[in-house]
């Protein structure tokens, strides 16, 4: 890099570190404000409450050690991170009047929740392979799903996620942003990002549109192929009595995978630059707001050990509190 690059790359820094962004949220519909808060303080409570429980169910119920289980509560814990990340501003913004945040806070908030959303991808791809394994040598399932096993493919869902969002942030760092900026969402979601910078972005996002597509279709094909794997096995098995038994242990991570990567890319495949921002909003609060509470909803109710451990629990507590 020449110096005048350099000198170019410094000015655009310094230039963007002293921007500022304005969340506009859902700012333009004053009189819901109030019913907006409510409703999503409720969903936020429930979504801590439904995934801290299904993390702590999981941990001190022998039953439930097994692989499944434990892909389960780290999917837990990243539904209720990357809630956490984006939902606690969407709350302030919709009591207080200054609705600004700082460049810095901005890019921390859009690299988090980045982090908890990719990880999320991959961890879905993971429980499909666990589903592969189980449904293919359910016998085995866990010699061949063994505790290393499991740990080490946890371990890079999250260290992918983390390379996968510091390289996505490092070109939107490229861009350069001017004074302030009103992004037209309720939290530092890409496509707003990108909308507000004073400068070119098209190499930017066709990078970050490359980034993005490579991880979702990556975690699809694992998915995917899992599953194909999984239908093949299944026609293998001479008893037809067999198959409906085989598919149910698997339906409720088809329905997590189905709501989820189906909202991914609706909004990002299906809506295109026309649509409307409130649209691209009421898209955003159902993958960042709404999924991380239904996940473990979806798997409690189809359920069965889950929901004997939750029975037990709560009668355990009851019992005690008589006493």
């Amino acid at each position: 890099m020449n110096h005048s690059s350099a000198s170019v790359l410094r000015k655009q820094e310094n230039q963007s570190a002293g921007a500022t962004f304005i969340l506009l949220g859902f700012s333009e519909y004053p009189d819901l404000q109030v019913p907006l808060l409510m409703v999503f303080l409720a969903i936020y409570m429930v979504t801590v409450v439904r995934n801290l429980g299904m993390i702590l169910i999981i941990r001190i119920n022998p039953k439930l050690y097994t692989p499944m289980y434990f892909f389960l509560s780290h999917l837990s814990f990243v539904d209720f991170c990357y809630s956490s990340v984006v939902t606690p501003k969407l709350l302030e913004n919709l009591v207080v009047e200054d609705r600004i945040i700082s460049f810095t806070g901005c890019i921390m908030q859009f690299f988090m929740a980045c982090i908890f959303v990719v990880s999320e991808t991959f961890m879905l791809a993971v429980m499909a392979y666990d589903r592969f394994v189980a449904v293919y040598n359910p016998l085995l399932c866990m010699v061949a799903m063994s505790p290393k096993l499991c740990y080490f493919l946890v371990a890079v869902s999250y260290s992918w996620s983390i390379v996968c969002s510091l390289t996505v942030t490092y070109f939107l760092l490229t861009l350069s942003f001017c004074g302030t900026n009103f992004i037209n969402n309720f939290f530092c979601e890409l496509a707003a990002i990108v909308a507000v910078s004073c400068s070119d972005p098209y190499i930017s996002q066709k990078i970050i549109l490359v980034s993005a597509t490579f991880i979702e279709i990556s975690s699809l094909v694992i998915t995917l192929t899992s599953y194909a794997f999984i239908v093949l096995t299944v026609m293998k098995v001479p008893s037809a009595g067999r198959h409906p038994k085989a598919f149910s242990t698997c339906a409720s991570h088809l329905t997590a995978i189905t709501i989820f990567h189906g909202t991914i890319l609706f909004l990002y495949c299906v809506l295109n630059s026309k649509a409307s921002w409130l649209m691209v909003k009421v898209v955003s609060v159902f993958y960042t707001v709404v999924i991380p509470m239904l996940n473990p909803l979806i798997y409690s109710l189809r359920n069965k050990d889950v929901k004997e451990a939750v029975r037990k629990l709560i009668n355990t507590k009851f019992f005690c509190f008589k006493i």
